[in-house]
């Protein structure tokens, strides 16, 4: 074991043509770290409402919807932002959402939804795909802070409390499913390809 270890320490210390083993894994290590704190500072940065809003076709269009909405003010103070809404928390799938996002950069770089007239005639398509989205994922957004687990159904009203502990619980439905409009504006879903 010792021999191993000897034999491993002189290769890490023997010279390449220029810099040692040890010299260059240590450079490449400490690379590696600086090229991950840039980046996950980068994708933080990206994950803030100050960031969703800086283009104007959020600003001027859904975030003052929302503003309205008991998602942006209410009596205990807890907000959402964009991104608590937008994005997953769990970082394989927070990636995975910044990479279908970049289509929103192309999107908002050719000026695709950059005026009310064009926000409101993709309105529908753009809360089908969103729609679409949490469906798939069982409305893991809407879970990371409304857990069934511990919603206390005898206070909520009667309808509410039916679906949440049959529905919701069974499995058959998801948050994404009855909640739809929650924070925005229900758009007009007429000739909206894939909608029924």
């Amino acid at each position: 074991m010792i021999a191993i270890a000897k034999r491993m320490w002189g290769v890490m210390k023997a010279p390449s043509v220029h810099y040692s083993l040890g010299f260059l894994s240590l450079g490449g290590f400490l690379a590696g770290v600086m090229f991950w704190g840039g980046f996950n500072t980068a994708l933080e940065a990206t994950n803030t409402e100050t960031f969703c809003i800086s283009c104007h076709e959020m600003k001027s269009n859904v975030y003052q919807e929302i503003k309205s909405t008991i998602h942006y003010t209410n009596r205990s103070g807890v907000r959402a932002t964009c991104p608590d809404c937008h994005v997953p928390h769990e970082w394989t799938n927070k990636i995975a959402r910044k990479m279908q996002a970049s289509k929103e950069v192309w999107g908002h770089i050719f000026g695709t939804i950059n005026t009310r007239e064009k926000f409101l005639a993709k309105r529908g398509e753009l809360a089908r795909h969103e729609w679409s989205r949490l469906k798939a994922n069982d409305s893991l957004e809407c879970r990371n802070c409304h857990d069934l687990t511990f919603m206390d159904f005898t206070r909520q009203s009667i309808r509410a409390e039916q679906s949440h502990s049959t529905l919701l619980a069974s499995g058959e439905k998801t948050c994404i499913d009855c909640h739809k409009g929650i924070a925005h504006e229900l758009p007009d879903m007429s000739g909206v390809e894939g909608w029924k």
